[in-house]
C-alpha cells in the first residue's frame, strides 16, 4: 500500500520531496539542523501505517472521481469541484491522519492549512485538476512527519 500511496500522490504531481519542504517550513525554526533527507525519511514512516495510506488513498480517489463526474450526486461533485469552504469533510479526513502523531500535528496541521506553503498553496488553487482532499491530506502528512520530529528530536 505504501507503494501504491506514493503513486498516487506523484501522478497528483506531489512528491515526497515536495512534503518534506513543508515538514521544513513547520520545523526550522525549532530545529535548525533539520534537512530535507531527515524530513523524508520521517514522511516515508508516516506514509507506512496503513490509517494514513487509506485517508491517502480515499481522498485521492473522491478529488478524482469528482474530477470525472463519477459520483453518485451531482451536488456532491459539484461541492467537491468547487472545495467549498462549507464542506469540512476534506479537514476531518486530514484529522484522522494528524490524530496519529497527537496534539503538536493536529495544531501544526491548523497552522499549515492556514499559510499554505510549496505545495500546498499549488494543490488549493485547484488549477489542473480537483484536489479537495489533496491539499489537507498533504499538510496533514506534513503535519503529522513534524509531529513525530517534535516527538524525537
Amino acid at each position: 500500500m505504501y507503494d501504491k500511496c506514493v503513486s498516487y500522490l506523484a501522478s497528483r504531481g506531489v512528491t515526497i520531496h515536495d512534503i518534506a519542504q513543508c515538514v521544513l517550513f513547520l520545523q526550522k525554526d525549532y530545529h535548525p539542523e533539520l534537512n530535507e533527507a531527515i524530513c523524508e525519511k520521517v514522511i516515508k514512516e508516516v506514509l507506512h501505517k496503513r490509517e494514513v495510506q487509506h485517508a491517502v488513498i480515499t481522498g485521492i480517489c473522491l478529488d478524482i472521481a469528482a474530477e470525472q463526474n463519477k459520483l453518485a450526486d451531482e451536488q456532491l461533485t459539484d461541492i467537491l469541484k468547487i472545495d467549498s469552504p462549507l464542506y469540512g469533510i476534506d479537514e476531518v479526513l486530514a484529522y484522522g491522519i494528524c490524530n496519529l502523531y497527537g496534539s503538536i500535528a493536529l495544531t501544526n496541521y491548523g497552522y499549515i492549512d492556514r499559510c499554505k506553503p510549496g505545495i500546498i498553496r499549488q494543490l488549493n488553487a485547484h488549477r489542473k485538476q480537483c484536489n479537495t482532499f489533496l491539499d489537507d491530506i498533504v499538510g496533514a502528512i506534513a503535519a503529522a512527519a513534524a509531529g513525530k520530529l517534535a516527538h524525537s528530536l
